[in-house]
């Protein structure tokens, strides 16, 4: 008897030197990873077993620190800025997706996390104390419950400078504290929202799309600026990554990514086979093609629908700069930020894509890569209270382009 149970203990004890064994060893191996082989197995390892999210409380705050500076100033002082109310890690040579909203519209992040693997970042515009109040509940909430949004989503707000935000308690609104999984955050906010067209607001506050932008964007190497009710072709992110990595070339080169507009009733077409059937129906369109021709036909979408089909993502071809093009793009390196004077609508766009023609980025069409917009633009959904404010833009354009000759006077370059 003795002897067997002399037998058991010494069992037991090589059982346990042997699982610490193993635990060493995967120790030994993550420590060894990087310097014996290399940064892509280290990537290829933690693709399989990725990283934690930051947890709800460390979230939570970050929030609680960002609502507690009471905001900056823009160089306006019209806006009232708080950065950071949720954040995210993120490789330096990594792509951002950068995009704005006000805060009826964020039921459209939904779907851009669904499309877009990689980082995301969202402006959020509060024209009303009221809608201050509801955004930092939302992102109180959707911090609490949307993994996804804790691992991959910066957000910022902003509002008119006479208003604060405040840190929410998450018994108010009180139906947000009953909320248990990230699909009833956005379920709830669909009910609660009226989400429309982000310029008209229906108050006396201009939607300050080029700060949202510049906020978005800031602090990325790379970034491809979306409106967010625009949805990214499938597996966008990661054919963008494979493409920068593998070269340090597109420095002072724009990629264009040809965008489109579709029916409402329509799913969103994920590949480019998909898009080029509804396109040859009539069901996809350039986006603006209604609204703004010339907006985007330097494009050249004749030339892009007919391009044979490949499997990586490239530069297909060069497209020169023409007033009014605004096309969407991904670049790198010193970007010209959005000129903050413009608000609402007109030439927001326009004037940031003449900058960079002038300062000297040329423009090449990729030829796989997309963006959906959900929806026909059509000229009568133009909130006619606004107009005035295009005309105004409409002049502080001019005055852009003869601004340019001065900032860039060696530049042979003109808009």
């Amino acid at each position: 008897m003795q002897m067997s149970y002399a037998i058991r203990c010494a069992f037991y004890q090589l059982l346990l030197a042997a699982l610490m064994l193993v635990a060493m060893l995967q120790l030994l191996y993550l420590s060894l990873l990087s310097g014996l082989h290399g940064q892509e197995e280290q990537d290829q390892y933690f693709e399989f077993f990725p990283p934690s999210p930051r947890s709800v409380d460390q979230v939570k705050v970050l929030l609680r620190t960002a609502l507690a500076s009471g905001g900056v100033l823009d160089s306006s002082g019209d806006y009232r800025v708080y950065r950071g109310l949720l954040k995210t890690t993120m490789d330096p040579n990594d792509v951002i997706l950068a995009t704005h909203a006000s805060v009826d519209n964020l039921l459209h992040l939904s779907g851009l996390l669904e499309r877009w693997e990689g980082p995301l970042s969202v402006s959020v515009f509060a024209a009303t104390k009221e809608e201050a109040q509801l955004a930092t509940v939302l992102a109180y909430a959707l911090s609490s419950h949307c993994p996804d949004m804790r691992a991959r989503v910066a957000m910022h707000l902003v509002c008119p400078s006479r208003y604060e935000a405040a840190v929410p308690d998450p018994r108010e609104p009180g139906e947000f504290a009953l909320l248990r999984s990230c699909q009833e955050v956005f379920d709830k906010l669909a009910r609660v929202a009226q989400p429309g067209i982000n310029y008209a607001l229906g108050t006396n506050v201009s939607y300050p799309n080029n700060l949202l932008r510049n906020l978005a964007r800031e602090g990325a190497n790379y970034a491809l600026v979306i409106d967010v009710d625009m949805v990214p072709s499938e597996g966008l992110w990661r054919s963008l990554r494979e493409m920068l990595d593998q070269s340090n070339q597109w420095g002072g080169t724009a990629l264009v990514v040809p965008a489109f507009e579709i029916r409402r009733a329509r799913r969103m077409p994920m590949s480019k086979t998909e898009l080029l059937q509804l396109y040859q129906v009539g069901e996809v369109r350039p986006f603006y093609y209604g609204l703004c021709t010339p907006c985007q036909a330097p494009t050249n979408y004749s030339r892009w629908v007919n391009l044979p089909e490949e499997s990586l993502l490239r530069p297909a071809y060069v497209v020169p700069w023409q007033d009014p093009w605004e096309p969407f793009y991904v670049a790198g390196g010193k970007v010209p930020p959005f000129d903050e004077r413009f608000r609402q609508y007109g030439f927001n766009r326009i004037s940031q894509a003449c900058e960079l023609h002038v300062a000297g980025f040329d423009f090449e069409v990729l030829n796989e890569g997309f963006l959906v917009h959900k929806g026909f633009k059509e000229a009568l959904k133009f909130h006619p209270q606004k107009e005035a404010e295009n005309q105004h833009n409409k002049i502080l354009y001019r005055q852009f382009k003869q601004e340019l000759k001065t900032k860039y006077p060696n530049s042979p370059r003109r808009c």
